[in-house]
Protein backbone atom coordinates (compact mmCIF):
# COMPACT_ATOMS: atom_id res chain seq x y z
CA UNK A 1 0.00 0.00 0.00
CA UNK A 2 2.73 2.14 0.88
CA UNK A 3 4.48 1.79 -2.86
CA UNK A 4 1.09 2.46 -4.27
CA UNK A 5 0.57 5.55 -2.66
CA UNK A 6 4.03 6.52 -2.88
CA UNK A 7 4.22 6.49 -6.74
CA UNK A 8 1.60 9.05 -7.77
CA UNK A 9 3.24 11.87 -8.90
CA UNK A 10 1.90 14.55 -6.72
CA UNK A 11 3.70 12.56 -3.98
CA UNK A 12 6.90 12.72 -5.97
CA UNK A 13 6.87 15.97 -6.74
CA UNK A 14 6.48 17.16 -3.22
CA UNK A 15 9.94 16.48 -1.93
CA UNK A 16 11.15 16.73 1.68
CA UNK A 17 10.96 20.50 1.93
CA UNK A 18 6.95 20.21 1.12
CA UNK A 19 6.32 16.72 2.81
CA UNK A 20 7.56 18.81 6.38
CA UNK A 21 5.71 22.01 5.80
CA UNK A 22 2.71 19.90 4.96
CA UNK A 23 3.33 17.94 8.16
CA UNK A 24 3.98 21.02 10.50
CA UNK A 25 1.29 22.47 9.01
CA UNK A 26 -0.77 19.22 10.68
CA UNK A 27 1.02 19.27 13.72
CA UNK A 28 0.49 23.19 14.60
CA UNK A 29 -3.39 22.42 13.48
CA UNK A 30 -3.32 19.26 16.01
CA UNK A 31 -1.36 21.50 18.90
CA UNK A 32 -4.72 24.13 18.65
CA UNK A 33 -6.90 21.10 18.43
CA UNK A 34 -5.27 20.08 21.76
CA UNK A 35 -6.10 23.48 23.21
CA UNK A 36 -9.24 24.54 21.86
CA UNK A 37 -11.61 21.19 22.43
CA UNK A 38 -14.10 21.86 19.75
CA UNK A 39 -11.06 20.95 17.29
CA UNK A 40 -9.80 17.00 17.58
CA UNK A 41 -6.08 17.62 18.39
CA UNK A 42 -5.28 13.96 19.22
CA UNK A 43 -6.63 13.30 15.80
CA UNK A 44 -4.87 15.74 13.69
CA UNK A 45 -1.73 14.97 15.01
CA UNK A 46 -1.94 11.19 14.23
CA UNK A 47 -2.85 12.14 10.65
CA UNK A 48 -0.39 14.51 10.37
CA UNK A 49 2.47 11.30 11.02
CA UNK A 50 0.31 9.10 8.31
CA UNK A 51 0.61 11.77 6.13
CA UNK A 52 4.53 12.12 6.65
CA UNK A 53 4.71 8.42 6.20
CA UNK A 54 2.91 8.36 2.92
CA UNK A 55 4.48 11.50 1.41
CA UNK A 56 8.27 10.19 1.96
CA UNK A 57 7.98 6.32 2.24
CA UNK A 58 10.88 4.53 3.67
CA UNK A 59 12.76 7.71 3.69
CA UNK A 60 10.12 8.96 6.60
CA UNK A 61 12.44 7.25 9.09
CA UNK A 62 9.09 5.91 11.17
CA UNK A 63 8.61 2.66 12.42
CA UNK A 64 5.06 1.01 12.58
CA UNK A 65 4.79 0.14 16.05
CA UNK A 66 4.78 4.48 16.36
CA UNK A 67 1.30 4.46 14.71
CA UNK A 68 0.36 2.10 17.51
CA UNK A 69 1.80 3.81 20.36
CA UNK A 70 0.47 7.06 19.30
CA UNK A 71 -2.95 5.25 18.88
CA UNK A 72 -2.53 4.29 22.07
CA UNK A 73 -1.56 7.97 23.47
CA UNK A 74 -4.36 9.17 21.70
CA UNK A 75 -7.34 6.55 23.26
CA UNK A 76 -5.70 7.26 26.80
CA UNK A 77 -6.30 11.20 26.16
CA UNK A 78 -9.46 10.78 25.00
CA UNK A 79 -10.72 9.04 27.83
CA UNK A 80 -9.33 10.71 30.53
CA UNK A 81 -10.92 13.97 29.13
CA UNK A 82 -14.05 12.28 28.88
CA UNK A 83 -14.02 10.89 32.10
CA UNK A 84 -12.19 13.82 34.16
CA UNK A 85 -15.00 15.52 34.93
CA UNK A 86 -16.89 12.80 36.79
CA UNK A 87 -13.79 11.89 38.65
CA UNK A 88 -13.70 15.36 39.70
CA UNK A 89 -16.86 15.32 40.73
CA UNK A 90 -16.61 11.73 43.04
CA UNK A 91 -13.32 12.97 44.08
CA UNK A 92 -14.99 16.25 45.94
CA UNK A 93 -17.56 13.53 47.64
CA UNK A 94 -20.21 13.53 44.80
CA UNK A 95 -22.43 10.29 44.14
CA UNK A 96 -22.50 8.54 40.76
CA UNK A 97 -25.43 10.71 40.41
CA UNK A 98 -23.41 13.92 40.12
CA UNK A 99 -20.47 12.00 38.22
CA UNK A 100 -22.97 11.44 35.47
CA UNK A 101 -24.27 14.60 35.58
CA UNK A 102 -21.20 15.95 34.69
CA UNK A 103 -20.86 13.86 32.06
CA UNK A 104 -24.01 14.60 30.49
CA UNK A 105 -23.46 18.47 31.42
CA UNK A 106 -20.13 17.77 29.61
CA UNK A 107 -21.88 16.71 26.78
CA UNK A 108 -24.35 19.35 26.75
CA UNK A 109 -22.17 22.10 27.61
CA UNK A 110 -20.16 21.02 23.99
CA UNK A 111 -22.62 22.86 22.21
CA UNK A 112 -22.50 26.07 24.12
CA UNK A 113 -18.95 26.52 23.62
CA UNK A 114 -16.60 27.94 24.79
CA UNK A 115 -18.27 28.98 28.73
CA UNK A 116 -20.47 25.66 28.32
CA UNK A 117 -16.94 22.92 28.21
CA UNK A 118 -17.00 24.49 32.22
CA UNK A 119 -20.83 25.47 32.85
CA UNK A 120 -22.04 22.31 31.52
CA UNK A 121 -20.52 19.96 34.28
CA UNK A 122 -20.69 22.44 37.21
CA UNK A 123 -24.83 22.51 36.03
CA UNK A 124 -24.78 18.76 35.56
CA UNK A 125 -23.48 17.68 38.48
CA UNK A 126 -25.15 20.41 41.18
CA UNK A 127 -28.64 19.28 38.74
CA UNK A 128 -28.27 15.79 39.27
CA UNK A 129 -26.67 15.88 43.03
CA UNK A 130 -29.91 17.64 43.72
CA UNK A 131 -32.79 15.79 41.81
CA UNK A 132 -31.56 12.27 41.91
CA UNK A 133 -29.38 11.70 44.83
CA UNK A 134 -31.81 14.37 46.78
CA UNK A 135 -28.14 16.20 48.03
CA UNK A 136 -28.20 19.78 49.51
CA UNK A 137 -27.39 22.75 47.87
CA UNK A 138 -23.95 23.16 49.42
CA UNK A 139 -22.30 19.20 48.78
CA UNK A 140 -24.17 19.45 45.32
CA UNK A 141 -22.33 22.63 44.50
CA UNK A 142 -18.84 21.19 46.14
CA UNK A 143 -19.06 18.10 43.66
CA UNK A 144 -20.34 20.68 40.68
CA UNK A 145 -16.97 22.48 41.28
CA UNK A 146 -15.05 18.87 42.00
CA UNK A 147 -16.52 18.90 38.04
CA UNK A 148 -15.42 21.43 37.25
CA UNK A 149 -11.99 20.85 38.25
CA UNK A 150 -11.57 17.61 36.83
CA UNK A 151 -12.24 18.96 33.70
CA UNK A 152 -9.55 21.29 33.40
CA UNK A 153 -7.30 18.96 34.89
CA UNK A 154 -8.68 16.50 31.72
CA UNK A 155 -7.58 19.82 29.81
CA UNK A 156 -4.66 20.26 30.81
CA UNK A 157 -3.60 16.22 30.68
CA UNK A 158 -4.67 16.47 26.75
CA UNK A 159 -2.15 19.20 26.22
CA UNK A 160 0.48 16.98 27.46
CA UNK A 161 -0.47 14.28 25.65
CA UNK A 162 -0.33 16.12 22.59
CA UNK A 163 3.27 17.49 23.41
CA UNK A 164 3.88 13.82 24.25
CA UNK A 165 2.77 12.64 20.62
CA UNK A 166 4.79 15.53 18.82
CA UNK A 167 7.62 14.50 20.93
CA UNK A 168 7.68 10.69 20.28
CA UNK A 169 6.80 11.40 15.96
CA UNK A 170 10.24 13.76 16.27
CA UNK A 171 12.21 11.11 18.63
CA UNK A 172 11.23 8.15 15.80
CA UNK A 173 12.20 10.39 13.13
CA UNK A 174 15.65 11.56 14.04
CA UNK A 175 16.86 9.34 17.12
CA UNK A 176 15.67 5.88 16.71
CA UNK A 177 16.26 5.25 13.03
Amino acid sequence: MWETNQSSEVLQGLGIGGAWFITICLLAAGVVGCVVPILPGHLILLIAVIAYRLMLGEAAGLAWWSFAVLGVLMAISQTFEVLSGAAGSKWFGGTRWGAIGAILGSLAGFFFFPLGLLLGPLIGAFLFEMAFAKQQARPAAISGVGSVVGTLTGMVFKIVVGILMIGWFLLDVFVLQ
